[in-house]
């Protein structure tokens, strides 16, 4: 059994049992006994355990977890304390600096917990990766599982600005329904597609601005 520590706990716990769950379970056992496997198993839910379900504004879908050493803790874009920012993220931070000018300094780091507890949720499609080895884990039942999570994010009444960046996360789209939510879509922020659209793309500010408009707080984009 998951244990989560906030409303995801009661929201999920008929997903711990169910046959896809328990397979993945036993192929993350046996990954994590045999491998470096990446985050650490005691992070790999940080993003539910960081942002709970109620106190979602804004979801940042990315794909699965950084694969090198010392940098995937469990949120998606985001490293741990003192690790350099990797370059997708260099270049959410550039978009940033050009949306809010006079507001936002790129930090010292990519520590993106502070957004997480504002309300913004880092959820990567596939929680668990192989060292060195990117998408080693798609399609071992993280999937089933995360796209539970973003179709519970559906049903709330409350609006919730989705941003789907890159093919992977805009697969995703059609889990998005209801019609109180917003989609933003754009290319992936690497520096293989960000020329492409993502840059340019507005979506930070355009996230805060409907936000507001249902008569929510903003999301303080910016970090220490």
């Amino acid at each position: 059994m998951v244990k989560i520590g906030n409303d995801w706990d009661d929201l999920l716990k008929g997903e711990w049992d169910k046959p896809y769950y328990r397979q993945l379970r036993g192929f993350l056992k046996s990954e994590y006994s045999s491998r470096t496997i990446y985050p650490d198993m005691h992070d790999i839910f940080n993003a539910l355990r960081y942002t709970p379900y109620n106190d979602v504004k804004v979801v940042i879908l990315g794909q699965d977890p950084y694969h090198g050493p010392g940098q995937a803790h469990g949120l998606c874009f985001s490293v741990k304390p003192g690790v350099p920012s990797p370059p997708s993220l260099v270049n959410i931070f550039k978009e940033l600096a050009h949306e809010y000018p006079s507001d936002f300094r790129v930090p010292r780091d990519g520590y993106l917990v502070p957004w997480a507890e504002r309300g913004v949720l880092l959820l990567n499609t596939v929680l668990t990766v192989r060292a060195g080895q990117a998408n080693s884990h798609k399609g071992k039942g993280w999937e089933q599982l995360t796209d539970r999570v973003i179709g519970l994010l559906n049903e709330r009444v409350e609006p919730i600005v989705f941003l789907l960046w890159g093919a992977n996360a805009r697969s995703k789209k059609s889990l998005v329904t209801g019609s109180g939510h917003l989609v933003l879509e754009a290319p992936h922020p690497s520096p293989l597609s960000a020329h492409n659209g993502f840059f340019g793309c507005g979506h930070f500010v355009r996230t805060n601005e409907f936000i507001e408009a249902n008569g929510l707080l903003p999301v303080d984009w910016r970090l220490p």
